[in-house]
Formats: structure tokens, C-alpha cells, sequence
């Protein structure tokens, strides 16, 4: 992977550190333990910067096609995920 590329992960991704040194993952609380409040501030941070992507990760996922795993031509795939997106586009802009 290229450093120059930031990755932003949710809690499920802990161990992509060891692969990728320029991502950022959410802490979690440690066991007996909690978070310190600059900790508590990074969890905020990466969440807030994490949302508007997560939001339109649900916009795609409303189309029946995207939700469940695709079972048709692996070629017109991506032209279905364009179609989709540019609907969501089209309809964020009106």
C-alpha cells in the first residue's frame, strides 16, 4: 500500500496498523480500564470525520443489489455500483 494514503477504520480493524502505518483506528476501552480523555477526544475526532462516509454507505445499501452479496456478471458490477451512486448524487444535489 502507499503511505501517502490515510485510512480511517472502525474498532473491527485493530490490527491494520501492522499492515498499513498511516491508518487510524478508534481505541477501545481497555478491560477494567477507560479511555483517557485525549483518547475520549481521537474517538470523537476519527467518528466525526467517519460519519459523512458511513452515511453514504447506507445510502448505497437501501438499493436490494448492493445490500446482499452479487450473484450476477462480475463485469457489469461496477457499472451497476456507478448507476447507483450517480442516483445518489443526483438526488443529494436536489
Amino acid at each position: 500500500m502507499l503511505d501517502c494514503i490515510r485510512v480511517q477504520a472502525d474498532s473491527g480493524y485493530q490490527g491494520i496498523s501492522a499492515f498499513h502505518k498511516n491508518s487510524e483506528t478508534l481505541r477501545k476501552k481497555p478491560r477494567g480500564g477507560e479511555l483517557t480523555e485525549d483518547e475520549k477526544r481521537e474517538n470523537r475526532r476519527i467518528s466525526q470525520e467517519r460519519i459523512l462516509i458511513e452515511n453514504i454507505n447506507a445510502k448505497i445499501k437501501v438499493f436490494k443489489i448492493m445490500k446482499y452479496p452479487y450473484r450476477n456478471h462480475r463485469k457489469r458490477h461496477f457499472l451497476r455500483l456507478n448507476l447507483i451512486c450517480g442516483i445518489i448524487n443526483f438526488e443529494s444535489r436536489n
